[in-house]
């Protein structure tokens, strides 16, 4: 077996985030795993960010350089609700993180979606890819685990979606990512953002629906290959 890895190599960093609008706000989901090329360095992390009451944002890309943008933007937009004295629109945060990311597209590695509510025009979504473009879409996805969602997204996704209606496409597309994107694993989490405010839920992997030939949730190995139990002494 070859140790001898090199640090400096570039290495694959895969996630799958997805924001969605539906009638009424917006629905935010991601995996949680965070990968450093075949090694899995966080199997539950949080890739859904808050950066003001009504604003979140998805991260993937680079977990050091998604952090960095997010922790800036939540900086301005706190300067921002202080001297306006109104909370920021989710087009303001929008803004703000598209101008970070394309001012420094030469040394960021970072693909961004930002999605909240705010009562000039409700829910909103707006992706930021690498390059800093800002495009405000019904819903966008992003990630290493996007490639297999595409044409899901064109058949599954509709106009006029109820809450848990959105929220279960978001769900049923992470694990449709997790089944067969390998950089992309864990639970799923998701944030519901409308008038009402934020609410958070977490769906750990025995909750998530199975795809093609995925094997049921299992507490032991020996369940998987239908060895008897060890005996007690």
């Amino acid at each position: 077996m070859d140790l001898n890895f090199d640090l400096n190599a570039p290495h694959s960093m895969g996630t799958t985030i997805i924001g969605v609008t539906y009638d009424g706000g917006v629905v935010l989901g991601a995996d949680s795993r965070t990968s450093t090329g075949v090694y899995v360095a966080n199997r539950a992390s949080d890739k859904i960010t808050q950066l003001t009451d009504n604003v979140y944002v998805c991260r993937s890309g680079s977990a050091a350089d998604s952090q960095v943008v997010s922790d800036y933007v939540r900086y301005f937009l706190h300067q921002h609700t202080i001297q306006l004295g109104q909370p920021a629109t989710v087009k303001v945060a929008a803004n703000l993180v598209r101008l970070l990311a394309y001012n420094n597209k030469n040394f960021l590695q970072t693909g961004l979606i930002i999605g909240g509510w705010d009562k000039y025009e409700g829910g909103q979504i707006y992706g930021v890819p690498l390059g800093g473009t800002l495009v405000q879409q019904p819903f966008t996805i992003g990630g290493s685990g996007s490639s297999y969602l595409y044409g899901f997204f064109d058949q599954a996704w509709k106009e006029g979606m109820t809450k848990d209606e959105a929220e279960d496409l978001v769900k049923k597309a992470v694990s449709l990512a997790i089944a067969r994107d390998g950089a992309s694993g864990g639970v799923v989490r998701t944030v519901i953002i409308n008038s009402e405010g934020v609410t958070r839920n977490f769906y750990p992997g025995d909750q998530l629906p199975l795809w093609h030939e995925e094997l049921e949730p299992q507490n032991s190995l020996l369940d998987i290959l239908g060895a008897p139990e060890p005996m007690n002494i």
